[in-house]
């Protein structure tokens, strides 16, 4: 079979998270032997299955579309059910698809209506500078389009993709699936996980040095997953002119925009920094997703990506790639409709929906506080700040006994961290080790997404897994 889906890894569903599942099967018997009844399953950004309510205008429109018209929006009694604007959004949306309902394959690109709203989203948001329809493509979450670039670019295994250090495991997975090399450029986490253009260079002209023939793409996560930092618009610039300079794709991964938690850093996107910038010569791609934010609906697999400055005989291979998958999912592209133009001022939903909005938001700030400060109070832990994305990404102090045990048994420290308080406490966090990180750290990474009460007893468990972990092998 293929070695390189054999080597392939994906840290969010690997090892713990396997343990993870068995144990919840297990839990189900009444002789189970766990001082826990539930796994906390805090390993990815899942944020309805931990209890996050959807949208209600959201759901109502997507209900209304998915029903056939005589019995959903044309039904005699639909206005007692369902407000005015949701009701006109479906029948909107019934409009763009022809009259297919969303049963029917739509353009490989998705529906031309929902891509020109995606077009107008952008281009409201990068303060004016036009975004073409023409160059959207409706996506299976973010991760389809990132494959769709990363596969289009990687012509053969002496190519390279350039990716932080943390990252998000998807860019080392594909990069390994497709082929190619893997060359990280470190965040430095003393420096709130920043990046400079001499850290760039510095790997570039390293891995060019040690053989790699070209360096292909490089991958930026704005906010940061797992680290949760905020890149302001002088480090985009300098990433942005290397990339330039160099001839390397760009993958701005902009999938948490919306989760950003303090007013110092707001979030610009690096398709703004571009044209405020009129840099040239760069080919961007731009990565949005309906699984984070504040919609959190990953279930529906909803998403776009944006081309910017592409060659269009490039562009015009990726449309071939995207058409060999017919179209992505016609309810994710609905969703992906409501992400970039939810209730307007004057709509019967609108107090509600933002409403419903600010609440989610004001308690993912709480919670990501109480995280932080939770954890940084337990001796041996260390948790940099996090202003953006659902995730902190602590460093722990390992007894050297246990790193000596985690190398006798061909694995990380963290892991066997990870392990054990999965086994201790119920709770599934992913080992730092999963993403990357400098030489000798150990950690790992969990959201901050169970309820408040829950986060609460979490951090409670986390220092009595710490402490006992510590008792035994230091």
């Amino acid at each position: 079979m293929n070695q390189s889906l054999r080597r392939m890894e994906y840290a969010v569903r690997g090892e713990v998270v396997n343990r993870a599942e068995q144990i919840q099967k297990e839990l189900k018997s009444r002789d189970h032997t766990y001082p826990f009844d539930e796994i906390i399953f805090t390993n990815i950004g899942n944020p309805q299955a931990l209890g996050q309510k959807p949208m209600t205008f959201f759901r109502q429109v997507l209900a209304l579309t998915d029903l056939p018209p005589a019995s959903g929006v044309d039904h005699p009694d639909v206005a007692k059910l369902f407000p005015a604007d949701a009701i006109a959004r479906a029948k909107e949306l019934h409009t763009m698809m022809g009259g297919m309902g969303t049963g029917a394959y739509t353009g490989s690109q998705g529906v031309a209506g929902i891509c020109n709203q995606v077009a107008d989203y952008i281009t409201a948001r990068d303060n004016g500078h036009v975004s073409d329809p023409s160059n959207i493509f409706l996506t299976n979450g973010a991760s389809a389009g990132i494959q769709m670039v990363l596969t289009a670019a990687i012509a053969s295994s002496d190519d390279a993709v350039m990716m932080p250090i943390p990252q998000y495991p998807i860019y080392s997975a594909l990069t390994e699936l497709l082929g190619a090399k893997q060359v990280g450029y470190a965040l430095d986490e003393a420096n709130g996980w920043s990046v400079t253009a001499e850290t760039l260079r510095s790997q570039h002209a390293k891995a060019t040095a040690d053989g790699v023939t070209k360096v292909k793409a490089l991958v930026v996560i704005n906010p940061g997953n797992p680290t949760g930092q905020i890149i302001d618009r002088d480090v985009l610039l300098d990433i942005c002119h290397f990339c330039a300079d160099e001839g390397i794709v760009l993958l701005a991964d902009e999938v948490y925009q919306r989760n950003v938690y303090t007013d110092a850093t707001p979030f610009v996107s690096t398709k703004e920094v571009v044209c405020d910038n009129n840099v040239e010569n760069l080919a961007l791609a731009s990565f949005h997703s309906t699984s984070k934010g504040l919609i959190g609906e990953c279930g529906r697999r909803g998403g776009y990506m944006e081309l910017h400055g592409f060659n269009p005989e490039v562009q015009a291979e990726i449309l071939k790639l995207a058409s060999s998958g017919l179209c992505s999912g016609v309810a994710g592209q609905v969703m992906t409709s409501l992400m970039v133009r939810p209730p307007a001022v004057g709509d019967e939903s609108y107090e509600s929906h933002e409403a419903e909005e600010a609440a989610i938001f004001s308690s993912l700030q709480r919670r990501s506080r109480m995280l932080i400060d939770g954890l940084n109070a337990i001796d041996g832990i260390n948790c940099t700040d996090t202003y953006g994305a659902m995730y902190v990404f602590p460093e722990i102090d390992m007894p050297a006994k246990a790193v000596e045990h985690a190398a006798a048994e061909g694995t990380t420290v963290d892991s066997v961290y990870a392990i054990s308080l999965l086994n201790r406490t119920g709770i599934c966090v992913v080992p730092a080790s999963g993403f990357g990180q400098a030489q000798g750290r150990a950690g790992f990474r969990t959201t901050f997404l169970p309820n408040e009460g829950q986060m609460k007893d979490a951090i409670g468990l986390f220092e009595l897994h710490h402490n006992e972990f510590w008792s035994k092998w230091g």
